[in-house]
């Protein structure tokens, strides 16, 4: 709990520093995207086990994750937007549950929905979770909140395979070069 609070107190900090600090992604009066190439992003998750899982897993999911720009849609449409590969490396300390840790890899693609006049971009992620939103504070940060599900296995290597389905709040901080 002390984990969560931590990371919305931060949120929160970071959001009243950087609210009046920066530009938008597209520029209003050209509809020019204006797009990173590269993202850095520092994320955390509290995530709680579902669909019956054993022991009520509650796990702290912190991710250090790359993203790079692969392809635009600049239209007038719903989909204007780009897509990012992303690498993500995993530590999750266990706070209840039969193991105490968890490291790993993770990639995937996410899908940013790009707005003129506005900071805030909608994105949905293929990988493992699906994300609700993204500020961007300045040319360079970005804000990011959303959903997590996480499935975890050790694909089949002991009998019974305890796998666990995971499902919780994630927030992020990403820099774009």
């Amino acid at each position: 709990m002390k984990f969560l609070l931590v990371t919305v107190i931060f949120v929160l900090l970071a959001t009243t520093l950087g609210t009046f600090a920066g530009t938008e992604i597209a520029n209003e009066s050209t509809g020019v995207l204006d797009l990173p190439r590269v993202e850095m992003a520092v994320e955390s998750a509290y995530l709680l086990g579902v669909f019956g899982n054993p022991n009520s897993y509650e796990i702290g999911a912190e991710f250090l994750t790359a993203r790079v720009r692969w392809g635009t849609i600049n239209t007038d449409s719903w989909f204007r937007g780009y897509n990012q590969f992303y690498v993500s490396a995993m530590a999750e300390p266990i706070f209840r549950g039969v193991e105490n840790h968890y490291f790993g890899l993770n990639f995937g693609s996410r899908y940013n929905f790009v707005r003129p006049g506005t900071r805030f971009v909608p994105y949905i992620s293929a990988g493992l979770g699906l994300g609700w939103i993204s500020y961007k504070m300045n040319d360079h940060w970005k804000l990011n909140a959303g959903i997590l599900y996480q499935h975890l296995s050790n694909g089949g290597q002991t009998d019974p395979n305890p796998s666990l389905n995971l499902l919780g709040p994630q927030v992020g901080l990403d820099y774009s070069f």
